[in-house]
């Protein structure tokens, strides 16, 4: 979802007569948006929702009826396509909701949802990271910054110090997924730390000491190797001369060139099986 835009979760129950909405690709996600969507519509309101065949839409009509639904599917360029009539009565949307709702998983000791990278276990390549960051200062930022995890293990390792002394003074975590922002919001409860909801690639900043970044490298379920570099660039922008990125990628990404193009100094300082990590320094 882009940032400013309304979701599925801001609307109240009945009020809209149609909704039409491609429907994401992993089960819980799926029904916890059908559910809502359905919870939205008005008695006798329509809703049409689709999925390409490979991911999700070959469920599609089964997942509509287990919520009480009839349902008129057809095909179409390789996705199927459920339209549905709203009736007096649904199956248990409720259920459904809470299943796929902003919720704390217990394994991991984070608030997460389903449908968010990495939603329910640590991201390897964000832990790798970790455990080779030295400690960091001054005024920094986490691109991606997904629910967190990165985020709150580097103020972690900068703690406030007994007097005061602060040894990082500002994070900024950005990131385009209201899900996973509202996550990091119960997740980082450091006082330093600014969360806010936006396309990395188009939000501005200048002036920090440091960046962390685990970048994606998919959009829409396709991998962009693009995008990792856009976010570097990004992160060169944001810094100021002296100013240090640290970057986990996996291994086959291609993102040592544009490192090269974009800062004086680039190092690799670890790297196992899948991952490597970088510190650049412009």
């Amino acid at each position: 979802m882009l940032p400013g835009s309304t979701s599925l979760e801001d609307l109240g129950p009945g009020g809209l007569s149609e909704i039409t909405l491609l429907a994401p690709p992993g089960t819980v996600e799926r029904r916890y948006t059908l559910a809502l969507a359905l919870k939205a519509l008005a008695v006798g309101g329509r809703l049409i929702a689709m999925a390409p065949k490979d991911k999700g839409g070959s469920r599609l009509k089964g997942e509509l009826e287990a919520l009480g639904c009839e349902v008129n599917e057809t095909s179409k360029a390789h996705h199927r396509i459920c339209t549905v009539i709203r009736g007096k009565a649904v199956g248990d949307l409720e259920a459904a909701i809470a299943e796929g709702a902003l919720q704390f998983v217990e394994p991991i000791g984070l608030w997460s949802q389903p449908g968010v990278f990495s939603w329910n276990r640590i991201d390897p390549g964000s832990a790798f990271l970790v455990q080779h960051l030295p400690v960091l200062a001054g005024k920094g930022a986490d691109l991606g910054s997904g629910t967190g995890y990165l985020a709150k293990a580097v103020l972690a390792a900068s703690p406030v110090g007994k007097e005061g002394d602060k040894r990082i003074t500002r994070l900024i975590l950005v990131d385009m997924d209201r899900r996973a922002i509202e996550a990091s919001k119960r997740n980082v409860d450091d006082p330093r730390a600014e969360i806010v909801w936006a396309d990395v690639r188009g939000h501005e900043m200048e002036d920090l000491d440091f960046v962390v970044m685990n970048p994606p490298f998919h959009d829409g379920g396709a991998e962009d190797k693009a995008l990792g570099q856009q976010f570097i660039v990004q992160a060169h922008r944001a810094l100021h001369n002296g100013g240090t990125l640290w970057l986990v990628a996996n291994r086959h990404l291609p993102y040592e060139g544009v490192l090269g193009q974009q800062f004086k100094h680039v190092s690799l300082k670890a790297e196992t099986g899948g991952f490597k990590v970088y510190e650049a320094r412009k």
